[in-house]
């Protein structure tokens, strides 16, 4: 089965996996996280209702019970574990990806993840390898409708947002599921109806093409923020009122302004802006980390942080049980954006105060020899000079006084990704073209 990766169950719906594996998925997952209840939600793709019905047949001839969250974002579905001490979760989603894929995200107690080197290895292994065996007490599906109780926990930082205009592109994904129950109908909406084909463009907001219909709606509402999701709202981004992209890295920064006066520290990942440091000071103290909510979940929990986000856009928060959620972090950046505007402050202005770097992106380099063109590149600037900083997990991370890199495999794709920032746009083009003239000789 292919569609077993580091941080979830993912890939094209009967190529990469079936309505068998599924099947075998719920049946061996109380085993595998000991328990005899799953909590399970789903989103609105073409394929989900079978791979429920399969995965809740599974669930309960192991003999457990299935509680049906029906219709939910992935934050929903980890709130509810969390907050209702399940032991075990799925929630069925493809997340940003087309609408061919499907998937399973799965948490065990506490909505901590489970991924493949803390239990997805071994659910793969028991597939393979173990025998059905339906058990006399079947288990049931308990509907379990927790929608408003969601809503009501979300409620609690609504900003007042009366002096914004907000542009809000839902991209046909789950946050359209609760999104007005929120905010109302004073924002400005596309693609709010939930619709699994996504007629209108994929649910991925990193790729440009995808965000061009919200920035003409910023453009056209004169709006102060947009605002766009990803497919199963764990994923949020943005742009300024001159309809500018902005790197999610930069929106970590932001949450130190909301979280002001609390003590404590954030994460960030390793592709993250030095910029978001050096504008957060000594308010909190940083902690770096690995790329994905398998561990960025797990190790805001062990350092007890306050808050953290990722480049791809996600956001955690201590008060989410050191969760992710695409709504409550656009609810609480909402509360920074109107309380800047009211002191004069456009999104544009209050970036370009954290903003110190000039940027690359992410540069995919696709080749098979990811190790020895990473070392290589490694090797060029030590030999040339010590780095002030040097980090090697998740890839390299390599820090100089007025540029830095981040090079390191993708965990999900046949990739290289390659980020670096710098002082100048001269010093970045400079250090861009000699990584890649490295990179490509293993090619």
């Amino acid at each position: 089965m292919k569609a077993f990766h580091a941080y979830d169950i993912r890939g094209i719906y009967n190529k990469d996996f079936n309505k068998d594996d599924a099947y075998k998925v719920g049946y061996f997952l109380p085993k595998l996280l000991k328990t005899n209840k799953i909590l399970v939600g789903r989103d609105v793709r073409v394929s989900s209702p079978e791979i429920f019905e399969y995965l809740c047949k599974g669930i309960n001839d192991a003999g457990a019970d299935v509680y049906n969250l029906g219709l939910s974002t992935t934050p929903m579905v980890y709130y509810i574990t969390a907050k209702n001490k399940f032991d075990a979760s799925v929630m069925i989603t493809a997340s940003h990806n087309s609408k061919e894929y499907n998937g399973m995200k799965i948490s065990r107690n506490d909505a901590l993840p489970v991924g493949y080197d803390s239990g997805l290895k071994e659910l793969e292994e028991m597939m393979n390898s173990k025998e059905v065996i339906v058990s006399e007490n079947r288990g049931k599906i308990i509907d379990y409708p927790q929608k408003e109780e969601y809503i009501n926990f979300l409620k609690k930082y609504a900003p007042n947002i009366s002096n914004l205009n907000v542009a809000i592109d839902c991209s046909n994904g789950m946050a359209a599921l609760l999104i007005k129950d929120l905010l109302g109908n004073q924002p400005k909406y596309i693609f709010d109806e939930l619709d699994g084909t996504f007629p209108n463009h994929e649910a991925n907001p990193l790729v440009p093409e995808n965000i061009v219909d919200l920035q003409n709606l910023v453009k056209k509402e004169k709006a102060d923020i947009g605002i766009i999701f990803d497919g199963d709202a764990d994923r949020v981004m943005f742009t300024d009122e001159n309809s500018r992209f902005i790197s999610p890295d930069l929106m970590i920064a932001v949450l130190a302004d909301y979280f002001e006066g609390r003590k404590g520290k954030f994460l960030q990942d390793i592709r993250t802006s030095k910029a978001v440091a050096e504008y957060i000071g000594d308010r909190f103290e940083k902690e770096m980390w690995r790329v994905g909510r398998a561990y960025a979940a797990v190790k805001l929990r062990e350092i007890d942080g306050v808050f953290g986000g990722e480049l791809a856009g996600h956001y955690y928060f201590k008060d989410f049980y050191y969760s992710d959620s695409g709504l409550l972090a656009t609810l609480i950046f909402l509360d920074v954006i109107a309380k800047n505007k009211e002191k004069g402050i456009s999104v544009s202005q209050m970036i370009s105060k954290i903003e110190a770097y000039d940027n690359s992106g992410e540069i995919n380099f696709k080749l098979e020899k990811k190790k020895e063109a990473m070392d290589a590149v490694k090797n060029f600037y030590f030999e040339q000079e010590k780095p002030e900083a040097f980090f090697d997990f998740d890839g390299y991370r390599i820090e100089y006084a007025d540029w830095w890199l981040s090079i390191r495999p993708s965990n999900t794709e046949p990739y290289l990704r390659l980020l670096v920032e710098a002082k100048s746009q001269e010093l970045l083009q400079k250090r861009v073209d000699e990584i890649t003239k490295i990179i490509k000789s293993f090619s």
